[in-house]
């Protein structure tokens, strides 16, 4: 993973509450095995008719929001399955960041493991956030060590477990973290070794 400091990006809003996995990535393109190639798919039954042609009414398709790297949403975001095939879709299409009320516990931590940064904030303050976006577009810096959000008159902090946050601006997973005792589990398994 890539370390997370500080990012500047633009903002999209999704302005829906229970955004579930199958809406974010659809069943129907879980048979890839690599973690690669999901953006293309992200969001699909909204961002094309049956046909597969483009949604113009669709956020995501609209010019003011191309290259948008920061979403912003409802209550119970990544709520339904637990495939961490939607937080990959959201990263291959370009997502740094997603802020919401709330967030189904799954998805949000498949989000921090896979490097994506999760802010919780008030509702009175994503409804900013979203209006903001919506009138014109709204690009934000969001600094993690400083745990703030600024940008257009917008200067908020969020909260975030301290763990999560070391992790995040290390660029370190979990395998990574076990990758850090390498000397002493060989040791330990060279002690413990099965004599034939």
């Amino acid at each position: 993973m890539e370390p997370f400091q500080t990012f500047e990006g633009l903002v999209c809003p999704i302005d829906r509450i229970n955004v579930d996995t199958d809406q974010i990535i659809p069943k129907q393109f879980l048979k890839r095995v690599e973690r690669h190639g999901f953006g293309q798919f992200l969001f699909y039954n909204w961002r094309f008719d049956s046909e597969g042609r483009e949604n113009p009414d669709f956020i995501l398709n609209q010019p003011k929001y191309a290259n948008a790297s920061i979403l912003v949403a409802r209550n119970n975001f990544g709520c339904g399955s637990s495939r961490e095939h939607a937080p990959w879709a959201l990263q291959d299409y370009g997502f740094k960041v997603i802020i919401a009320p709330s967030y189904a516990d799954i998805f949000y931590n498949n989000c921090q493991k896979n490097g994506i940064l999760t802010i919780s904030l008030d509702a009175d303050k994503v409804d900013r956030l979203i209006s903001a976006s919506q009138q014109k577009s709204l690009h934000l810096t969001i600094s993690l060590e400083r745990q703030t959000i600024i940008g257009n008159g917008i200067h908020d902090h969020f909260d975030i477990d301290p763990y999560r946050k070391e992790m995040l601006i290390k660029g370190m997973d979990d395998i990574a973290v076990t990758m850090g005792y390498e000397e002493e589990i060989t040791a330990y398994e060279q002690k413990h070794a099965i004599k034939s």
